[in-house]
């Protein structure tokens, strides 16, 4: 049924993880900039230094977990598939809040409120301010 709502897990392959990195280690890097400004685009130097820290200390394996601890789904809409967190309150009288991000962004943005907005009383908060909590990711970000 190309309309289903399939519930969904982070789980990428160490093998895909050692090719990005892999493919990361490998980048032809240009000539740096003439200029000592960001007006021809990113520095060089800074972009090598976010590409280093990408291969040898971001954790993949944390933010997997983090994102995980949340209900997530997929669906087709128009023909494009769409991932979602819909992590529901424990409070029934609860409202619904969609919260999108941005470009360049994610959901990763938000996992640090969706707990704290579906379930205030875990934060000394009443249970009149909770929400059940959508959040999409943007095609191809998600």
């Amino acid at each position: 049924m190309p309309d289903a709502i399939t519930p969904f897990k982070i789980a990428i392959a160490d093998t895909q993880l050692e090719d990005l990195k892999r493919r990361l280690r490998a980048t032809r890097w240009p000539d740096k900039e003439t200029s000592s400004d960001w007006s021809q685009g990113i520095p060089l130097k800074y972009m090598q230094e976010i590409v280093a820290y990408w291969v040898e200390n971001y954790d993949w394996r944390t933010r997997e977990a983090n994102l995980n601890r949340f209900a997530q789904f997929r669906t087709m809409l128009d023909g494009i598939a769409i991932h979602f967190v819909h992590q529901r309150s424990p409070h029934p009288k609860a409202l619904p809040l969609l919260m999108t991000h941005g470009w360049p962004g994610s959901i990763v943005e938000f996992h640090k409120v969706i707990e704290a907005l579906t379930d205030p009383t875990q934060q000394g908060g009443s249970a009149s301010d909770a929400f059940h909590v959508v959040c999409p990711s943007l095609p191809g970000f998600g």
